[in-house]
């Protein structure tokens, strides 16, 4: 940093003394927290080899380093957590639950990419049946769920094997090499002494009014574990959908304002997260409003459109909004189900198609999906599907093509 050292509250946290709950499969998980306190940002190093593109390496590798100032000086919130995580991917879960929770809190948009939320992990071995935690060793900076994973699964092996060899754990700080899939040593680190903490004489003590922590406790929303368990119980979500819903507060709004039924979560789910993931577009972004969704829904089980109709009337409404009755309209996605308005075009298929009459009326049944899908083909997807397949099947069984 430019002034060569870091402030930070270390000793006086805002909190201390929580805990966060979160799922594993059907398995419910506790992890403590420790204390949750404000320090500033310090930057960091950008580590440059001639002859590749400037991206992020390892000194070692390195012909020059540059010195990110960015984010120095920027004030971060550290939560740290007791030592109540088993293995890997109880970690990246708890993360997971955490980031859902900061996001559903407006707290931070904590998108790992870019630097808004990070982890650094500590990684301790005991033996069997032993309530002593070994060495510690801390990794730094790791900026995505599957590389928290991964770093802590490689160094869980690497001081196995070291203990299992004779050896001993040093306490160090190191960092992942997402490349090779490996932990690098940074710098040794023994104990709190080493960081030479002294008091801030400018730094004023922050005092947190009770009154105020009421009303800020009060206007809390009710919690993502919370409503996830309710959309299980009513309209009877899987976990996995609930999971998605609540993984963000203006998706879980706009699935409630939406009607809040299953259909509109399976909607949700298939083909507004396609649209959002295609476009780069979040939903919150979108312009399509809840109440849109849910006039759309009802003319696909009205069948005034099809599901096909609905899917690319969805598509418009994302990126463009509008009224969908007025989208209908326009675009040309009313269904036909009149039988005179698509008896020209049955008799057109089965005129073009005998081989596929002629199989159907021996008893392959599959022969009709074939007149059926040519059938959708020439009406541009605007056909009854179950109209169709019924005027197939009554003019193919009574000759009508000739």
């Amino acid at each position: 940093m430019p002034k060569n050292f870091q402030t930070s509250q270390y000793d006086m946290p805002l909190a201390e003394h929580g805990a966060l709950e979160f799922e594993v499969g059907s398995r419910v998980h506790r992890v403590r927290i420790h204390r949750i306190h404000l320090e500033e940002d310090a930057g960091k190093s950008v580590h440059v080899a001639e002859g590749r593109q400037d991206v992020a390496g390892r000194l070692g590798d390195s012909d020059y380093t540059l010195v990110d100032y960015n984010r120095a000086g920027v004030p971060l919130l550290e939560i740290v957590s007791e030592p109540d995580l088993r293995a890997p991917e109880e970690a990246a879960a708890y993360l997971e639950a955490l980031r859902d929770l900061l996001r559903w809190l407006e707290v931070s948009d904590c998108k790992m990419e870019e630097g808004s939320l990070r982890c650094d992990a500590n990684v301790s071995l005991r033996a069997r049946g032993s309530l002593e935690l070994g060495t510690k060793v801390e990794i730094k900076n790791m900026n995505s769920f599957r590389s928290v994973a991964s770093a802590l699964a490689f160094e869980e092996v690497r001081q196995r094997e070291l203990l299992e060899q004779g050896g001993r754990v040093v306490q160090e700080t190191r960092t992942w090499d997402e490349e090779r899939g490996v932990t690098v040593s940074m710098r040794g680190k023994e104990h709190a002494h080493d960081y030479r903490y002294f008091p801030e004489p400018d730094l004023a003590v922050l005092v947190v009014d009770r009154a105020w922590l009421d009303r800020v406790d009060a206007s809390i929303p009710e919690l993502p574990a919370v409503r996830a368990r309710r959309y299980r119980q009513d309209p009877g979500l899987t976990p996995a959908q609930a999971s998605w819903l609540t993984s963000s507060r203006s998706q879980a709004d706009f699935f409630e304002a939406a009607g809040g039924t299953l259909e509109v979560a399976r909607w949700m789910a298939n083909e507004l997260s396609r649209l959002a993931r295609e476009s780069g577009i979040d939903l919150a972004q979108g312009r399509l409003r809840p109440q849109a969704l849910a006039e759309l829904l009802a003319l696909v089980n009205r069948g005034t459109i099809s599901n096909k109709g609905g899917r690319e009337l969805l598509e418009h409404l994302f990126r463009e909004g509008g009224e969908p009755a007025e989208l209908v309209q326009r675009l040309g996605l009313a269904q036909i189900s009149g039988e005179e308005a698509l008896q020209d075009e049955v008799l057109a298929v089965l005129r073009e198609h005998p081989q596929a009459v002629e199989e159907f009326r021996s008893g392959k049944d599959k022969a009709l999906n074939v007149l059926v899908g040519q059938l959708m083909k020439r009406t541009r997807g605007r056909a009854n599907p179950q109209v169709a397949r019924r005027l197939l099947t009554q003019a193919a069984l009574r000759g009508e093509e000739g």
